[in-house]
């Protein structure tokens, strides 16, 4: 049987190679390119153990896909999930190598899973679990090699487990082998708030490109979670006027502007953004009324699929810069641009987490540490610099298509050009 045929049927892993091969199009790119990027380099599977509390023994697939290295180490989270597959984990390594390349850092793009539901483990059995996962792949990763950083239901704690079983193995204390690690294990306290700050630098600089600037302009949040509520605090601070804000509960609104630290301290105190009554705020119990408020920006942070072709000829902002993965469906990025409203995709302006991540393993490598204020001014001036890099060769050279079309030929032109400059085609 062949590997590829562990994922190859999987729809996730299908839509990853139809956006490849778009963007293949675009670069004039030939079809023997297409079939050596479709694929990872690496892909393996292993199983774990786990002794459960009640002495039964369990087990549990994990894989970890290495897509390509042709820019720099393997990069990219592992994730628990009960829905996991070989399929969706190759998919998300290719679209970590776009992302990788297209922030602008040296890195290659990999990803892994174990499949498997965190909330029906202890603590213990979370430890167990983790700490085997790693130490099956850790002929695979290291320092120089791939370096995995939290996903979904992974976290700080996940990458301190990791880090010392990896220690244990090769004998040695190997800070750069995990990113997103706790503080005391040369992590960076301000990765939790790094990629709503990157989303928050790409409204920015989008809005000097496109909208004149961003002082006075108006904004509205979908999403109010980590990533929407860092880019809303910044972007409030920036002199952007944050008006509507939503989470599950609602919409709140006021065309005045919202109190964003208020707002936000109502959040963490009764979970819903619908209990703040300042000023003359309106409320709207369906969340996806925001997308059709008259602002000027709208920043999507929560889910895929919200920006839809039924929504989206409704929309009033002229720009919508995406925190979230893949809010904005196919058809509705088309409609979107036929209107002229700038969508600044989800591989570039939700980029921070991974670039912080760069930031932190560097330093790793060297061994010294970064305050968060210098570890969030080299993220501002690394971002900054990307964004309008990739930007101007949009406008350049590929203004007839929607910004994620060119961002991901932008992507794999750089993978390209670096493989062609190392011998590998």
């Amino acid at each position: 049987m062949s590997l590829a045929t562990l994922y190859e049927n999987d729809p996730v892993y299908q839509q990853a190679v139809q956006q490849l091969k778009q963007s293949a199009s675009i670069l004039g790119l030939p079809e023997e390119i297409v079939e050596v990027l479709r694929h990872p380099e690496k892909l393996v599977q292993v199983r774990i153990t786990v002794k459960r509390d009640n002495g039964k023994v369990e087990s549990f697939i994990g894989w970890r896909s290495q897509h390509n290295s042709a820019l720099g180490p393997y990069k990219g989270g592992i994730r628990y999930s009960e829905n996991a597959t070989a399929g969706e984990t190759v998919a998300l390594s290719m679209w970590m190598t776009w992302k990788n390349a297209l922030a602008g850092i040296p890195y290659g793009g990999g990803k892994g899973a174990v499949r498997v539901n965190p909330k029906t483990l202890s603590a213990r059995e979370l430890e167990e679990l983790s700490r085997k996962f790693f130490a099956a792949i850790a002929k695979e990763v290291g320092p120089d090699v791939d370096i995995p950083a939290p996903d979904v239901y992974t976290n700080p704690q996940t990458m301190a487990w990791y880090y010392d079983e990896y220690s244990k193995l090769v004998g040695y204390n190997a800070w750069g082998v995990v990113t997103a690690k706790p503080a005391e294990l040369g992590g960076l306290a301000v990765r939790l708030v790094s990629t709503g700050y990157g989303v928050a630098l790409g409204v920015r600089e989008a809005a000097k490109k496109w909208l004149g600037g961003l002082e006075g302009k108006t904004v509205a949040v979908h999403g109010f979670g980590n990533v929407g509520g860092h880019a809303a605090r910044y972007l409030s601070q920036w002199g952007a006027t944050v008006v509507a804000v939503s989470d599950t509960s609602g919409v709140v609104y006021d065309p005045k502007g919202l109190k964003v630290k208020e707002v936000m301290e109502v959040k963490e105190k009764t979970g819903r953004v619908i209990d703040y009554k300042s000023g003359d705020v309106k409320v709207f119990t369906n969340d996806k009324a925001i997308f059709e408020l008259p602002v000027d920006i709208i920043v999507p942070a929560a889910i895929e699929n919200v920006i839809t072709r039924e929504n989206a000829p409704n929309i009033k902002a002229k720009l919508v810069v995406e925190g979230a993965n893949g809010p904005t469906t196919p058809e509705a990025d088309e409609i979107l641009h036929k209107k002229d409203v700038i969508v600044v995709p989800d591989v570039l302006a939700n980029a921070g987490g991974v670039v912080m991540s760069w930031i932190e393993w560097s330093h790793n490598r060297m061994g010294c540490w970064l305050t968060d204020d210098e570890a969030l001014a080299r993220l501002d001036k690394m971002m900054t610099q990307n964004f309008n890099k990739v930007f101007d060769e949009w406008e350049k050279k590929y203004r007839q298509y929607p910004m994620r079309t060119a961002a991901y030929a932008i992507a794999v032109d750089r993978v390209v050009k670096a493989m062609k400059l190392r011998g590998w085609i």
